[in-house]
């Protein structure tokens, strides 16, 4: 072989490997976009709190990841912390806590006493004592796939006592709050039980 013909073969074989490494390069940008879009939309979403409906448990500003597998693998339980679309308003999300589950009885008294199946529910999520019932005032049975939901900081929070927002339909739960990633001091595993 001649040298012409070996400098013919070199600019070739270039242009081979040149094109080989677009497409891998394509191939593997495309892959991440899969991987991206699989993982939004069926695994996990990131998240930012607005507002101080949840504290003292979640603060203003707080970024998380929210579970999105878990309720397809058991529905959801009582004290979880969950994130849902709010009706009125396209692109908001509410993040509060279940109080209720499908088929119980709720009742808020005067006194700020929650009331399930006329038994009164033993919890320390909420900051303070319930001032104003709202419709919960009067017997909420709920159907089913419907969940109760209220604010730790229940005298700040827009929830199921509010006619806005009313009962959650459990297929309307976009997750669970999983992890805080941010504020970096506070970065850990959310406590739900």
């Amino acid at each position: 072989m001649n040298n012409q013909q070996e400098q013919k073969r070199q600019p070739s074989e270039e242009k081979r490997s040149v094109m080989r490494e677009t497409i891998s390069f394509i191939l593997y940008i495309g892959i991440v976009f899969l991987l991206t879009y699989l993982v939004i939309h069926y695994v996990g979403q990131r998240t930012q709190v607005s507002g101080t409906s949840m504290e003292y448990t979640l603060s203003d500003g707080d970024n998380l990841i929210v579970d999105k597998i878990t309720y397809r693998f058991h529905k959801p339980e009582r004290f979880d912390i969950v994130v849902f679309p709010f009706k009125q308003k396209k692109d908001t999300y509410y993040i509060k806590r279940i109080i209720g589950l499908p088929g119980e009885t709720v009742q808020i008294d005067s006194s700020g006493i929650i009331y399930i199946d006329g038994q009164e529910l033993e919890e320390s999520y909420g900051r303070e004592i319930i001032q104003d019932p709202g419709q919960a005032a009067e017997l909420i049975e709920l159907g089913e796939d419907e969940y109760f939901v209220l604010g730790d900081n229940r005298n700040a929070s827009s929830d199921s006592r509010d006619p806005s927002v009313g009962m959650i339909q459990g297929k309307d739960f976009v997750g669970r709050a999983w992890l805080r990633i941010y504020p970096f001091d506070k970065i850990g595993f959310i406590k739900h039980q």
